[in-house]
């Protein structure tokens, strides 16, 4: 009773690398799946991320989530080549009063203005970080006391399909 109480459970010497080795590939997909070359808006290849962590020697904590090393990779391959996360495409529809204040306020976490429209109300379409959606979002919500909406049009904004070489 007592070793089924206290005792550990042993996992062999191949179990252990074959997890670790998981662990690694499925970071690997998070950070190509979150990914993009800031020059050609164009997905990392799976493969070529995993290359990557390779030669900064990254190796995996088997007690910590994949997401929350995916974003730890993120930071340190900013380190050795050119890669960002993809930018998240969000349309906000705020009523007219609110509009002008809250438009100053969230300049500084927008990255790029894709439309605006100013009628009766502000509309306006842009790119954020995915690291700013969360701020933004509470922005909003306190802001116009739930008469704002905030809609997510792509989580990611690559570019898809082939390119002309001339």
């Amino acid at each position: 009773l007592q070793i089924l109480s206290k005792g550990e459970l042993q996992v062999s010497d191949k179990e252990r690398h074959t997890q670790l080795e998981q662990m690694f590939r499925d970071i690997a997909t998070i950070v190509a799946d979150k990914c993009v070359n800031p020059e050609t808006k164009r997905p990392y290849t799976v493969i070529l991320i995993e290359r990557a962590m390779k030669d900064i020697h990254y190796s995996v904590k088997p007690n910590k989530s994949t997401k929350q090393q995916a974003l730890e990779v993120i930071r340190q391959l900013k380190e050795t080549m050119q890669i960002e996360r993809a930018h998240m495409r969000l349309r906000f529809i705020l009523p007219a009063k609110e509009g002008k204040k809250l438009k100053e306020k969230l300049k500084p976490l927008i990255k790029v203005i894709e439309s605006e429209d100013f009628q009766e109300q502000l509309e306006m379409v842009c790119l954020i970080d995915p690291g700013c959606f969360r701020e933004i979002d509470e922005l909003i919500r306190s802001e116009t006391k739930g008469k704002g909406s905030l809609e997510v049009l792509s989580l990611k904004d690559v570019e898809e399909g082939d390119e002309k070489l001339e």
